[in-house]
């Protein structure tokens, strides 16, 4: 079993099975096992690495690799790269920065790129069990719009050079795995659920003999994440998570081993009988896991054991429902040592990103996810999950309006802790990142309530995002229109936080990197001056080298200390 290991970007090699602890094989990420298991593989930035798990037999290819997949066929890697060089000036009608499907010969070094799915972005790559035919995912452009919008499905010979065209895949297709059914070999992919693109994902299918597309999740109250071998996936569930198994008979996922927690993603062996995961609970910082499909898994890595030194404050599901009556869930962290009987409390809801995302039962320490960070500073943390996010199945992410009913699923929450006299009403604060800055900035221009707000790299104005945002489509539908659909009024501007801005008397702290372009610098721009014009109190604050997440240790350290200073007033005289 081989993994990556963040912020310093390692990888490690370990046994599923046995004590034998874990191997540091250097500097690197994307892991990958040859077809025979002799070599782990993994890139740099700009290089290609092979090596023997126990040490020693290294190699190395020059170039710039985006992914790649060793092949059955010892001698040959599939290598996704862009062909040299950047177009000064861009030229948009133009293919620029794709990336081409090349075949790496390991004993001469040499690298052959066939001449397919010309002007076409290849992403993805699969090699049917056993080997020989690959499936391959292409879009139209390496931009996210149009290129998630525009995924065809293809077969690729290695050895011939023959390609065959399985045409359109569904919306941000990606995960493509093989399985074989009674009837042959089929491929299965995520996508967002037909006919929509901004909605839940599901798993669809498709067999060489007929290329319809089947939708192999439907109605099922839980939402896939991604897909493994031996028709394996792992899906995210209320607050926890599960491995389904596909029935080839009935092509219906049916569930093998529950995950309490968070488990953010799934490896299996080829036969699909020993699987890894990486899991992460209320007080357990996220670790690698593995043993038999059925369970039970061993940890096999340790992720900060001097964590559990820390007392962490209570971590309380909750689970109640909507003002229409919608089943809702969600978690409550309270301060160290303290019960709900010592409250009421100040209380900060954080919302989650997406809005397709959602909270699991997991250790909440990130910049992003600063409960236990918060709650240490005697605070007690809302985290709701409200319609529109993942965990619940399709229906429920497509379940309403944003800023209408997701924000009543948040202040329903709100005011049932408040009546239970474990939040204090006058002592409120809401933030979040992306989407959750989103909600925290649309909180604040809709009511006087809450005393202070985070708003990290958020929506101020949809229009503008649906113009700007390198998902300008899906945030099209989000926000309901565009600026050049005809004569406004437009949806967006109703559904927009700078439309109420005039309204915003909350203290807010605005937060965003200077690259961000799935949220641009310029969201938080106009959030900044609106503020400024209405002279309402509020810091904004830039982080320079950083995208839509913030990366840099010195800056996430900044950000949590921010936060909570931010938060601190709310228990001020």
């Amino acid at each position: 079993m081989a993994y990556g290991v963040m912020p310093g970007r390692t990888v490690w090699v370990t046994r599923a099975d046995g004590d034998a602890p874990p191997r540091e094989l250097g500097e690197g990420t994307d892991p990958k096992w040859s077809a025979d298991s002799r070599y782990v593989y993994f890139r740099t930035e700009t290089q290609l690495h092979r090596e023997r798990p126990e040490g020693g037999d290294r190699r190395s290819w020059k170039g710039e690799v985006s992914t790649y997949l060793p092949l059955a066929d010892p001698c040959t890697v599939v290598v996704l790269s862009p062909d040299p060089g950047e177009s000064d000036p861009w030229v948009w009608s133009e293919a620029a920065n794709h990336d081409r499907l090349r075949l790496l010969d390991l004993r001469s070094g040499a690298v052959e790129t066939p001449e397919v799915f010309q002007r076409r972005h290849v992403i993805e790559v699969a090699e049917r069990p056993g080997g020989g035919m690959l499936a391959v995912l292409t879009q139209e452009s390496a931009d996210p719009d149009p290129g998630e919008l525009t995924p065809r499905l293809h077969l690729f010979d290695p050895t011939t050079g023959d390609t065959r065209e399985l045409g359109a895949a569904a919306v941000s297709a990606r995960s493509l795995t093989w399985w074989e059914g009674t009837d042959g070999w089929h491929m299965s992919y995520i996508a967002k659920t037909p006919p929509g693109i901004a909605g839940g994902n599901a798993v669809l299918d498709v067999a060489p003999a007929d290329e319809e597309h089947r939708n192999l999740t439907e109605g099922l109250p839980v939402c896939p994440l991604n897909l493994a071998s031996g028709g394996l996936a792992l899906v995210a569930d209320g607050l926890d998570s599960a491995i389904h198994r596909l029935d080839p008979a009935t092509r219906r996922f049916v569930e093998v081993l529950p995950l309490r927690g968070l488990a953010s993603w799934l490896t299996a062996s080829a036969d699909g009988t020993t699987v890894a995961v990486a899991r992460s609970e209320a007080h357990e910082a996220r670790s690698v896991f593995a043993g038999p499909v059925q369970g039970p898994l061993v940890r096999r890595s340790d992720t900060a054991p001097e964590l559990r030194a820390i007392e962490w404050g209570a971590q309380e599901r909750l689970s109640y429902r909507a003002k229409d009556g919608l089943e809702l869930d969600g978690l409550l962290v309270l301060p160290p040592g303290r019960s709900r009987e010592d409250g009421p409390f100040s209380l900060v809801t954080i919302v989650h990103g997406g809005p397709y995302g959602r909270w699991a039962d997991q250790l909440l320490l990130h910049y992003h996810e600063p409960a236990q960070w918060l709650a240490a500073d005697g605070h007690a943390v809302f985290l709701p999950n409200p319609r529109g996010g993942e965990g619940h199945g399709h229906a429920f992410a497509t379940n309403g309006i944003l800023g209408r009913e997701e924000w009543h699923d948040l202040l329903t929450g709100i005011d049932l802790l408040i009546e239970q006299g474990v939040a204090d009403p006058e002592r409120l604060g809401i933030g979040g990142w992306s989407h959750g800055g989103y909600l925290a900035a649309w909180a604040v221009g809709q009511t006087g309530r809450f005393k202070a707000a985070l708003v990290g790299a958020g929506i101020s104005d949809w229009g503008m995002l649906a113009a700007t945002g390198e998902l300008g489509a899906f945030e099209a539908e989000h926000g309901g229109s565009t600026g050049w659909e005809g004569v406004g009024p437009h949806p967006h501007d109703e559904r927009s936080p700078i439309s109420h801005a005039s309204k915003i008397r909350t203290p807010v702290l605005i937060v965003h990197g200077a690259q961000d372009t799935n949220v641009p610098l310029s969201q938080a721009e106009f959030l900044h001056r609106a503020l400024r014009r209405f002279d309402v109190e509020h810091e904004f604050i830039v982080y320079p080298r950083e995208g839509h997440n913030i990366i840099e240790r010195n800056h996430r350290i900044d950000l949590l200390r921010r936060t909570r200073t931010w938060f601190s007033r709310l228990n001020r005289p």
